[in-house]
């Protein structure tokens, strides 16, 4: 935890309380089959004690770019390498008290590879169709907010990426 006192331009003081992110950051990957196929894990979330679909996604360990941490963790749990990597953008969890972000980045022609990782059991890969983003945001079992907003950046970035 750490505080801030802050005095704004109009003379008003204020004390805000923040988490500071600790490590190396973090990613959350987008594996593009192709333009229009995206692949999601289904992962166990002890935090809703049920499993989860959504993208790959972890720590970057010392010493690592955002890009090798994204290529690792789509080897450890999704089983592929990617020949070409690209950083769209960061994410922020919760911007008025916490400071740790996560890379987005988008994974493209892949290839089958796989590191061994630290999930408990090998995670199911589900491909999905980015056209049907709207029925994926339905399901229950797709709530965690990063990979929801990741998905939708990378298909305006998609649509807008060839004109």
């Amino acid at each position: 935890m750490e505080r801030l006192d802050l005095e704004f331009g109009n003379g008003e003081r204020r004390r805000y309380e923040r988490l500071h992110s600790r490590g190396h950051g973090a990613v959350i990957v987008v594996p593009l089959l192709d333009d229009d196929t995206v692949l999601l894990v289904r992962e166990y979330a002890a935090g809703m004690h049920r499993y989860e679909l959504g993208l790959v996604k972890g720590h970057i360990d010392a010493g690592e770019t955002p890009l090798q941490a994204a290529d690792r963790e789509l080897q450890e749990e999704a089983g592929y390498g990617a020949r070409m990597l690209e950083e769209l953008r960061s994410i922020s969890l919760a911007p008025a008290y916490m400071s740790h972000q996560t890379h987005l980045v988008v994974a493209r022609d892949l290839y089958p590879q796989r590191l061994p990782g630290d999930e408990p059991e090998e995670l199911e890969v589900v491909p999905w169709k980015l056209a049907d983003l709207h029925t994926l945001v339905q399901r229950e079992d797709c709530s965690e907010g990063r990979s929801i907003a990741a998905l939708f950046i990378t298909r305006e970035w998609l649509r807008h990426a060839d004109k």
